[in-house]
């Protein structure tokens, strides 16, 4: 069985506004993980992905990934 990637309600609006191609770009990077520019978020329980000027960030439990926010490089810490 593969691994199950569920939405936060904000990274499904946040997707569903960018242009297709970014659409892709961003699903095709989870889809890759743990592939990738991951790493560790320090001070908090999640994982940050870097997809060009983007990223998202994410938890992962066993075979369910958890995606929490996608957002611009500057906006998605605060």
């Amino acid at each position: 069985m593969g691994t199950r990637i569920l939405y936060s309600r904000q990274a499904e609006k946040f997707l569903n506004r960018q242009p297709q191609h970014i659409q892709r770009r961003i699903r095709a990077a989870i889809a890759a993980l743990p592939g990738g520019d991951v790493k560790k978020l320090k001070g908090q329980a999640y994982y940050r992905l870097r997809v060009g000027d983007f990223r998202v960030l994410f938890d992962r439990d066993g075979n369910i990934l958890m995606i929490v926010r996608i957002d611009n490089r500057g906006q998605v810490y605060k």
